[in-house]
């Protein structure tokens, strides 16, 4: 006998989603680049770009170069700031039904606590991702996610201007040493759950000019090259904190590497750099997912954290 197709929807923090496959921050742009090849809506939800207070030109060029299994990218969160997002972007992704999440991004605490306070009373979003992490910033400065002061004291403004019912993930780093205790400090703070991990900071050679390839030297790797890092990060974060909600990203691919992260302990998984290769890779990575699903006989939240067993 044929097995059923499982039922793929899911609830992340107390919100219903259509599927555990969503888009990750920046690499579906701001809607519309990604939507003249694929149907967005079919996203459980898309992570909009980092959108940052007042806006950014972004990092010098070149930007962008491939490695082997992965991306270096050194954008520096380009964008036209919060009231623009509001205004024209927001309801664009609403317009195509579109579940947002939106990502902010900030230099300082109290920068955090007022784009947070700006999407308390948005309509349609339904949680904030706090990009704690960025892998590029002027030399010498660290993101925030490489303390765990630092990155409760965001948290916690976040939190304050959000309000209590906006569920709040906080986007960590796979650079840092011990992300199982800056993990612990966000949801002590207030952080609803984590969302593991971003590009890990990195750089290439271009031998032909015999320069280093960025035009900020240091960017961000992302794509399979970085999945055990990220794997590795979910799984400890699942061991140490138990059920607390998960997204992951970081080298998803597939429909097999999402379900590594299902099983390692995520509630759902986020596509990002596969999106720049196979704009159509989320409706990919989720009817594979949906295979090996029905294979198994289980439900997506059936899985999560199997691993640990």
């Amino acid at each position: 006998m044929a097995t059923a197709t499982p039922d793929m929807t899911t609830v992340l923090a107390g919100v219903p989603l259509s599927s555990p496959v969503l888009a990750a921050a920046g690499c579906a742009g701001t809607g519309p680049e990604l939507a003249r090849f694929t149907d967005m809506s079919e996203f459980g939800a898309v992570v909009t770009h980092s959108v940052t207070e007042f806006g950014s030109t972004g990092r010098p060029m070149p930007r962008l170069a491939e490695t082997p299994a992965g991306l270096l990218n050194a954008l520096g969160l380009p964008g036209a700031g919060m009231d623009h997002f509001l205004a024209t972007e927001l309801p664009w992704l609403l317009s195509r039904h579109v579940t947002p999440i939106v990502s902010i991004a900030a230099d300082t605490v109290a920068e955090f606590g007022r784009l947070a306070g700006r999407l308390r009373q948005a309509p349609g979003v339904v949680a904030i991702e706090v990009n704690l992490s960025s892998p590029v910033h002027g030399p010498g400065v660290l993101p925030f996610a490489s303390d765990a002061s630092g990155s409760a004291a965001v948290i916690h403004a976040v939190r304050r201007n959000a309000g209590t019912a906006m569920p709040v993930f906080a986007k960590l780093s796979g650079d840092i040493a011990d992300t199982v205790s800056v993990a612990r400090a966000c949801v002590d703070a207030g952080a609803t759950g984590l969302s593991l991990i971003n590009a890990v900071r990195g750089l290439d050679v271009d031998l032909a000019r015999q320069s280093l390839t960025l035009g900020s030297h240091v960017g961000g790797l992302s794509g399979p090259a970085i999945a055990p890092i990220a794997l590795r990060a979910v799984w400890e974060v699942r061991a140490s904190l138990g059920d607390v909600p998960i997204i992951a990203s970081g080298g998803i691919w597939d429909g097999a590497s999402a379900l590594r992260m299902i099983m390692g302990g995520a509630t759902v998984v986020a596509v990002g750099t596969a999106l720049l290769q196979d704009p159509r890779a989320g409706r990919r990575v989720l009817d594979e997912l949906t295979e090996l699903l029905t294979e198994k006989g289980k439900l997506p939240a059936e899985l999560v954290g199997v691993a640990h067993a």
